[in-house]
């Protein structure tokens, strides 16, 4: 008999204690209250998962069904990942780097990354019986939940700090769920989600089905190493928030050498890209402490600015273990670093882009990526969210009359 999904997904399995739970939307260990993630049969996965059967599929995160903890039907998918990987030729040559990516996020149905971890949120969502879909943002995950939510025909409740960038704003609002602002920061707006998810029948998408949402972060680390022929890279650079999204796609290249696809170890060296105003990650990995002090961002990387990270001693260890670094990128650097990308190779990406390509360039001007690595940078949300962060430095090059004279008295240019 062909395997199925539901032989795939095992349990869900403390990662402090190793309790394991039967398949729900919980979220907390009752023994150790440490954080709950998916755990697989990976033979079972190994047994009809091919390079092959991968091609075959769509063009989205769904052609990895099987090492995700949802089935494909019910699913909620507006097409969700495959975006491009992009050799950099101009910007590795700037920063001396003779093989470097950008994985570009941008291009998802929302513009972030985010995407990736909603579609599979909501499918499981579905999959349980929730009619309601919410979630603590800092913007991208409000575009996402808000858009996937209208797609599906789901009621949304969607909770950001009130000083939130306009673009997010107004890309979560137009999609006519709702929108709810709270004067306070991320950090505030996550603790009043852990009250509410206890009192309403709510799927938070980062809170009791936070278990499933984050496996949606692995898909990035799939599509790197099936982009570069099945070839693992050798270092990757992760804006790092709350931990996830770094720790995720760490484990996503270890499940593809458990499965077969390709030969292991997955030895990819991890760094971690935090802005200053708000470096709890960054700061304990720099001073050489695994206390993690939860701190008041402020930073103009919002998307970043998780005060109390929960994965932050993972992806703290993740770092350190596979001998990566982290860097705490100043504002005036998340912006040199927007416009870095965005001269070199055309990507127009957001704050968190800043922090990551600022964070690429430090380390490598540090020699903690060699010039000969294979290095891999995640861009994983669109400019166009954050236009007050370069809106004060970037602008007409010249205003002039509509006359030739004009132009070329302005551009003197030799023929």
């Amino acid at each position: 008999m062909a395997a199925t999904h539901a032989d795939f997904v095992r349990a869900l399995r403390c990662r402090e204690c190793g309790h394991e739970y039967e398949i729900a939307p919980i979220h907390v260990c009752e023994w150790c209250f440490g954080p709950l993630e998916v755990a697989y049969d990976y033979d079972a996965i190994a047994s009809v998962i091919t390079r092959e059967s991968i091609a075959a599929g769509p063009s989205s995160i769904w052609r990895y069904e099987p090492l995700l903890p949802t089935p494909r039907e019910p699913l909620i998918d507006m097409g969700a990942g495959f975006t491009p990987l992009v050799r950099a030729h101009r910007l590795g040559e700037v920063l001396g780097l003779s093989d470097l990516w950008i994985k570009n996020d941008t291009l998802n149905p929302t513009n972030s990354f985010k995407d990736r971890v909603v579609t599979v949120a909501l499918s499981k969502a579905v999959n349980f019986g929730f009619k309601t879909a919410a979630c603590a943002s800092t913007g991208n995950l409000a575009n996402s939940v808000a858009a996937h939510s209208a797609h599906a025909g789901l009621d949304s409740y969607v909770f950001i700090p009130s000083d939130l960038e306009a673009g997010k704003v107004t890309t979560s609002a137009v999609y006519g769920g709702n929108l709810v602002a709270i004067d306070g920061s991320y950090d505030d707006v996550n603790r009043l989600c852990a009250e509410l998810a206890g009192t309403y029948p709510w799927a938070f998408v980062n809170v009791n089905v936070r278990p499933f949402y984050a496996e949606g972060s692995k898909t990035l680390a799939y599509e790197t190493v099936e982009q570069l022929g099945w070839q693992l890279p050798d270092h990757c650079v992760v804006p790092v928030a709350s931990g996830s999204l770094l720790t995720k796609i760490k484990k996503g290249f270890e499940e593809l050498v458990k499965v077969g696809l390709i030969d292991g170890p997955a030895d990819v060296r991890m760094s971690g890209a935090d802005s200053e105003g708000c470096s709890p990650v960054a700061t304990a990995f720099l001073e050489g402490t695994d206390t993690i002090k939860p701190v008041k961002p402020n930073t103009i990387a919002k998307s970043l600015a998780i005060g109390n990270p929960a994965d932050g001693y993972f992806a703290l260890d993740v770092v350190r273990q596979s001998g990566g670094g982290m860097a705490a990128i100043s504002d005036d650097e998340v912006v040199e670093g927007i416009r870095l990308l965005a001269e070199t190779e055309g990507i127009f990406g957001e704050t968190a882009a800043g922090v990551t390509i600022a964070t690429l360039k430090t380390l490598t001007e540090q020699g903690v990526i060699r010039p000969d690595e294979k290095v891999v940078a995640y861009v994983t949300g669109h400019g166009l969210k954050t236009l007050e962060a370069v809106q004060p430095v970037v602008g007409p090059t010249a205003t002039i009359a509509p006359t030739l004279d004009a132009f070329n008295e302005a551009f003197q240019i030799e023929e």
